[in-house]
């Protein structure tokens, strides 16, 4: 499998995370119901393995993204422009996924053979990433949406704090599953590869 067919298999397997999640199915293993909401390591994953796509490939998980929110509201029978969610700081999402992204690419670019130091800065890439990203998506939503009538900061900061560890949780979990899976796969591919024969 060539580099080109590789990056479209992940593009499609991350973008289907996105939309799957983000749809909130029900699954299969009983009474855990849906699966969290994959959409920031999604974005994260996507920057690190698409980077040199970003062009056309952060637009399209964007517009999936988009699609996936408004067939949920729109199932529920509202109108997708008046919806709590979709106000003035629904177009946050924009910079605070690109925040996401952004930070899966820089890793993508910064990582070295050292397993240690790549580490580090997987660590250090994300935390800052979901930083970022709950700074605007969170932000915005409580300083722009009319849902809070009278915002103050120490709301802010209540609101900000009683969710960032929960973020920040789920979207660990999906990277480290991930990575988990990458570093099999270049296993198994390593042990597939024929090697050199000895001589009699």
């Amino acid at each position: 499998m060539n580099t080109t067919s590789q990056r479209a298999l992940v593009l499609t397997l991350v973008a289907a995370l996105l939309v799957l999640t983000r749809l909130h199915l029900p699954t299969t293993f009983g009474h855990i119901g849906p699966l969290p909401d994959a959409s920031w390591a999604a974005f994260f994953i996507g920057g690190y393995y698409l980077r040199s796509w970003s062009r056309w490939a952060f637009p399209l998980f964007m517009a999936a993204a988009v699609a996936v929110d408004y067939i949920v509201i729109s199932g529920q029978g509202i109108n997708f422009w008046t919806h709590y969610c979709v106000s003035q700081a629904y177009w946050f999402l924009l910079p605070a996924y690109g925040a996401m992204w952004a930070g899966g690419a820089l890793l993508r670019r910064y990582q070295t053979a050292s397993h240690g130091r790549t580490l580090a800065l997987l660590v250090g890439t994300l935390l800052a990433s979901v930083t970022v990203c709950h700074l605007l998506s969170q932000g915005s939503f409580y300083w722009l949406s009319p849902v809070v009538s009278e915002p103050t900061l120490a709301g802010w900061w209540k609101n900000f704090s009683d969710w960032y560890l929960p973020y920040l949780r789920v979207a660990a979990i999906y990277v480290g599953v991930a990575v988990i899976v990458h570093v099999m796969v270049e296993q198994v591919v390593r042990l597939a590869k024929p090697h050199g024969r000895t001589a009699d």
